[in-house]
């Protein structure tokens, strides 16, 4: 019997999370409150913010629990989103299925799948021009009349100006500890690495359980990619959070990157988004609650680190799909 599933948050709720490292905001003001109400309390940084770095990027990771209706899922992304603009982001990173969630995926994930021409990619795209920032989110996406009763597990990445700048549908399906993914879920094709680039650094899209396979990390990193963007749904389970940050750590001391992981906040992800450095010090992380982190990516940290340890240069083996 499928387990009952608890209410999407109201869109009006609060997050209460906001963790900052090292952002381009010296100074965030509160909202103005409502007449009547009292002020919510401005979030302190977890460390000084330092001045604007050359060559550098300010990035936040979207925590929140996206469920099965659509519009509300965008809703709340929105407003994770705005704050996210607002204390600085250049790129905000929204989880797996942000689109549309469930614990186990069902014939409802099939029956909201839409293209991504269709009108909630378009919500998305609307909403990173509308903050002027580049938004990557995972959506359930049909893949047309070829394959009925099928979805890709898709991220799509939307510039300033609404227009893709790409697109990556996940490689690995989450075939393990229980669950079936591809029993409704198609494998994206091989393609070059998906990578995009802001202000001059590049980023690359790796989703979910891709993060246990470290060969297709290491193509994006390959491929010139200095940040791994990684959405997920991580399913809770035991172990599961240790796994996730140890896995995440890896990948960026391996690849010498930087990597900016969203997930879903309880009960449908295990939480513990973050930003980890390429010396795989986690520099910016959430709890289990929604809410958003923003740290700094900066290009010329990442070649200090690269010149103590040149592992890509050092490498003798290439990865062919």
């Amino acid at each position: 019997m499928q387990p009952q599933q608890p209410p999407a948050r109201p869109v009006s709720d609060p997050f209460p999370s906001v963790v900052i490292s090292g952002s381009t905001a010296a100074t965030v003001a509160a909202a103005t409150p409502a007449a009547g109400t009292e002020p919510e309390p401005v979030p302190q940084p977890l460390t000084s913010p330092t001045p604007a770095a050359a060559r550098a990027v300010d990035v936040t990771v979207v925590q929140f629990d996206p469920y099965t209706d659509k519009d509300a899922n965008l809703a709340m992304l929105r407003e994770h989103v705005r704050a996210a603009a607002e204390y600085g982001a250049r790129v905000v990173v929204a989880p797996e299925y942000s689109m549309f969630a469930t614990t186990r995926l069902d014939e409802r994930a099939v029956e909201a799948a839409e293209p991504i021409t269709g009108p909630w990619v378009s919500g998305l795209r609307g909403l990173a021009a509308e903050f002027g920032v580049h938004l990557v989110a995972g959506v359930v996406e049909s893949p047309g009349g070829a394959e009925p009763g099928r979805i890709y597990n898709t991220l799509v990445a939307a510039g300033p100006d609404a227009e893709f700048v790409a697109v990556y549908r996940k490689v690995h399906l989450y075939d393990a500890f229980g669950f079936r993914e591809s029993e409704l879920v198609l494998a994206g094709e091989l393609t070059d690495p998906a990578t995009f680039t802001v202000d001059g650094v590049t980023f690359g899209l790796q989703t979910c359980f891709d993060l246990r396979f470290p060969e297709g990390c290491r193509r994006v990193a390959a491929a010139g990619a200095q940040v791994l963007l990684l959405p997920a749904q991580w399913i809770p389970g035991p172990a599961k959070v240790d796994q996730w940050t140890t896995l995440l750590r890896a990948r960026a001391i391996e690849n010498t990157v930087y990597v900016a992981a969203a997930d879903h906040a309880t009960p449908r992800g295990s939480g513990s988004s973050m930003i980890v450095d390429p010396m795989g010090t986690v520099v910016a992380e959430l709890g289990e609650a929604s809410g958003i982190a923003t740290a700094r990516i900066d290009l010329d940290h990442l070649e200090r680190v690269r010149a103590t340890n040149p592992s890509l240069a050092l490498r003798r083996f290439s990865i062919t799909p």
